[in-house]
């Protein structure tokens, strides 16, 4: 516990924050956390994340760094039901965006972050999309314990995100590259300079996700639904569910899994291709790594780079590729690949209902729509999708999947393939008088 490590340092592989839970005070049922609620002056029963301290219970309650992280709702969405195909009561969508910094990433920062501080480190850095970056930048500025440091790849962050990280004090060093080439730096430049790194390789990152799973089954009455849909990125969110649910199960919490569904960007589709087209698989552990070196190896070989306007989710080389396989796994899981039109469409439907998202959100509700198109998602079934972002981490997508001018549209969006707005909300352009906005009003309201 009082070492910076993120890896096996022979083999390379992954680490698990595993617990004796025979020797851990445990709650008998589920239920039992919501007594929590009744201590609010309590920042730890504040917290989404660390009301369920005794099922992270990694760190001493008087070390644990919290601003209010996971404070999310579970909400119902008839609208966005009746767009992917199941009754209307039976959609739910799991909004992260109220986190403080505006996406899931401070379930998981808040938990790096408490180890980062039990272990006295002064700097913190990541990788990032954007997300992270935002993230590890509220958290260093908000607590003053450390210094953050930030790598982005030149013109692969929203504008949303980046002026989180800038506005908020991280140092941020943009290379020539994408996330997978910053991906590799990082890690490079946080071993030889000994600063902590915050990123999804690390597991106290996942032990902080692995909440929002918590939150869902409380919000639902403990009653676990048919299927978790989420984005596919680096991967840290569906290894962090699969390892929740591993826990539960284990402890007799919940009888059963639901099943997973992990949905790519068609432009950021490598889990996509080597689970469902290569039959790549867990195997207890025995993955065919020969076949997966050789699919990458091909990759670099045909410089083919991460390409999609859901920006959180644009990853070739997903970190955390192995555990994400074992989540499957448990959870007799499934991966989808969908377009940015695809996305795109989604995204407006779900803010129509009330509840905006950023583009790598709406890939949940995409692919939702996909698997009950395919028949693999009942029309009877509970559905959870995970928006993992609020709207306003990248509003350039937004205002031109809605907007009325061609030439923006195009240069936004044509290049990622999106050929029309199908759910647009256009602006409507009257003269400066009263009778023509009046009329205007009339016409469309």
């Amino acid at each position: 516990m009082d070492e910076v490590r993120v890896d096996c340092g022979k083999c390379g592989g992954l680490l698990d924050v595993a617990y004796h839970w025979d020797k851990l005070p445990l709650p008998r049922t589920l239920s039992a956390f919501e007594n929590q609620w009744s201590n609010r002056n309590d920042p730890l029963a504040f917290s989404g994340v660390w009301r369920f301290h005794d099922l992270l219970p990694f760190a001493p309650r008087d070390k644990v760094v919290t601003i209010g992280e996971g404070q999310t709702l579970l909400h119902q969405s008839p609208g966005v039901a009746k767009y992917v195909g199941v009754q209307q009561d039976n959609l739910y969508l799991q909004y992260e965006g109220m986190n403080p910094s505006g996406s899931f990433k401070d379930n998981g920062m808040s938990a790096a972050f408490t180890h980062a501080h039990s272990i006295g480190a002064s700097r913190a850095a990541c990788a990032s999309t954007g997300n992270t970056s935002a993230s590890l930048a509220t958290y260093c500025s908000v607590s003053r314990l450390m210094k953050a440091i930030i790598f982005i790849g030149s013109g692969k962050i929203a504008y949303g995100k980046l002026a989180q990280a800038l506005e908020l004090g991280a140092l941020t060093v943009q290379i020539a590259g994408d996330f997978d080439d910053a991906m590799e730096r990082v890690r490079q430049v946080t071993a030889q300079l000994g600063i902590y790194l915050v990123n999804s390789v690390n597991p106290f990152r996942l032990e902080g996700q692995k909440t929002i799973m918590l939150r869902v089954l409380e919000a639902l009455r403990w009653d676990v639904p048919d299927w978790i849909v989420v984005p596919g990125g680096n991967l840290g969110n569906s290894s962090a569910f699969g390892k929740a649910f591993a826990e539960l199960l284990e402890l007799g919490l919940i009888q059963r899994a639901p099943r997973l569904a992990v949905i790519n960007a068609a432009g950021a589709n490598t889990l996509k291709e080597l689970y469902e087209d290569q039959g790549i698989r867990w195997n207890g552990g025995n993955i065919d790594w020969p076949a997966i070196d050789q699919f990458f190896a091909e990759m670099n070989e045909s410089g083919r780079r991460a390409s999609t306007i859901a920006s959180a989710i644009e990853i070739n080389r997903p970190v955390n590729l192995s555990k994400c396989l074992r989540a499957l796994d448990v959870c007799d899981g499934v991966v989808r690949d969908v377009s940015d039109q695809e996305i795109l469409d989604a995204k407006a439907q779900v803010g129509a209902g009330g509840m905006g998202c950023e583009p790598a959100s709406a890939a949940s509700v995409a692919g939702a729509k996909l698997l009950r198109e395919q028949g693999i998602i009942g029309r009877d079934e509970r559905v959870v999708c995970i928006l993992t972002g609020h709207q306003l981490k990248d509003p350039t997508a937004t205002v031109a999947y809605h907007t009325t001018d061609q030439d923006e549209f195009n240069r936004v969006l044509g290049s990622r393939g999106v050929r029309r707005a199908t759910f647009a909300n256009r602006a409507v352009a009257v003269a400066n008088d009263l009778d023509e906005i009046v009329r205007a009003i009339q016409l469309y309201s």
